[in-house]
């Protein structure tokens, strides 16, 4: 009886074993399913070039939608590959002003498209 109940726990004890080690493979497996997926989803997202630190109340650029913290990534002709400085965006505003900009922002991880036309208005500047 004693061998025959030693024999059984054996089985339960290598059985347990088995069911840990699959339920192991299994949440590694899902963590690296995870951070891919992850991975993929901030490599489909472009790279920004600028960041909006500030947008005054009423501006043209508050009237867009263009919000703080959204992360720039095309203004008009600009963007990652020829972008080398602010003054490359102050051109394309200056030669776009009173015409719709297409400006492509990334907000909150989702990219975002925004119409933004610089003219004057009663603050600094013509964006605001």
């Amino acid at each position: 009886l004693q061998n025959d109940h030693k024999a059984l726990m054996k089985q339960v004890e290598e059985a347990l074993h088995q069911l840990h080690a699959r339920e192991k493979e299994k949440h590694a497996k899902d963590e690296a399913e995870a951070l891919a997926e992850a991975l993929s989803r901030n490599q489909s997202l472009p790279q920004a070039f600028a960041k909006v630190n500030a947008v005054t109340p009423g501006s043209p650029a508050s009237v867009s939608g263009l919000q703080v913290d959204d992360e720039i990534v095309e203004f008009g002709s600009v963007n990652v590959n020829n972008f080398q400085n602010l003054q490359n965006i102050a051109t394309v505003v200056q030669h776009s002003e009173g015409r719709p900009l297409s400006v492509t922002v990334i907000r909150s991880g989702k990219k975002v498209h925004v119409g933004l036309t610089p003219k004057r208005w009663a603050g600094k500047g013509l964006l605001g």
